[in-house]
């Protein structure tokens, strides 16, 4: 059984899980892997292991939300996922729509923000209208923030925002002094990300051990926790036990303290 207290309260030589309130992650980043292998350890269609992964989220949103997570960013949708197998493509898209027609009033009601990174504009219409409908009926929740990340890959976005630098300067709004003199917090503006902290930690179930293209830029002070466990068979246990780990952790972002 996980208990909850402050900093003040927390015994270093207790063995017992408890949680400090005052130490959560502000963002979660988590890489939703294992659907399909899920699916073939029970020989069903890949799509059945996708539908559960989808079920396991809002378990996890709520969490997140109920603990103090200010961001949750969940990788559904890889630059690279278009070159699965076009009947996979299409029960991911219909999912996507279903689970967002399905729950978008329970995550208003819960003040959940929806948000997307990626390019979005490649997917079919009903996506883009239903994900659109999404965060125009939440823009103005002030709840958890969840980053939907949708075609979305690292090296993309890295290069998308230096071609929009490049074509910002083209039309005169910057100047060469400040291409000159760019910095991290600059550069930051023309990410996906804009105005979102860096992940303080990255959760990928399944047993692999790689980003998978996933947030490069961000990452660059992240903690990472792995797991066997299959995306859809993760649960709110998985994430407290990350989280535990995590606040063990001595986060000294190159200093020394």
């Amino acid at each position: 059984m996980w208990k909850f207290t402050t900093s003040k309260n927390l015994n270093p030589d207790s063995d017992e899980m408890i949680l400090d309130t005052e130490n959560i992650p502000k963002h979660i980043a988590i890489i939703m892997d294992g659907n399909g292998r899920w699916a073939k350890s029970r020989k069903l269609p890949r799509s059945m292991g996708h539908k559960a992964g989808v079920e396991v989220i809002n378990k996890i949103v709520k969490a997140s939300s109920d603990i103090g997570v200010k961001y949750l960013t969940l990788y559904a949708f890889s630059t690279e996922n278009w070159q699965r197998p076009k009947d996979e493509v299409s029960a991911l898209m219909r999912l996507l729509v279903e689970y967002m027609r399905k729950e978008l009033n329970n995550l208003n009601k819960n003040n959940v923000k929806i948000q997307t990174i990626g390019d979005i504009s490649k997917f079919p219409q009903i996506c883009i209208d239903v994900l659109e409908d999404s965060k125009l009926k939440t823009k103005d929740n002030t709840g958890l923030v969840l980053n939907l990340a949708l075609n979305y890959g690292g090296r993309a976005e890295i290069l998308g925002a230096f071609k929009n630098i490049f074509n910002d300067y083209e039309n005169g709004r910057l100047t060469k002094e400040y291409i000159a003199n760019l910095t991290e917090e600059n550069f930051n503006k023309y990410t996906y990300t804009a105005g979102i902290p860096d992940p303080d930690i990255i959760i990928r179930p399944s047993g692999e051990q790689r980003l998978s293209n996933f947030l490069l830029w961000q990452c660059a002070y992240s903690e990472f926790w792995y797991s066997d466990i299959l995306w859809p068979d993760f649960t709110v246990d998985h994430l407290y036990k990350a989280i535990f780990d995590y606040q063990k952790r001595d986060r000294r972002f190159g200093k020394v303290k």
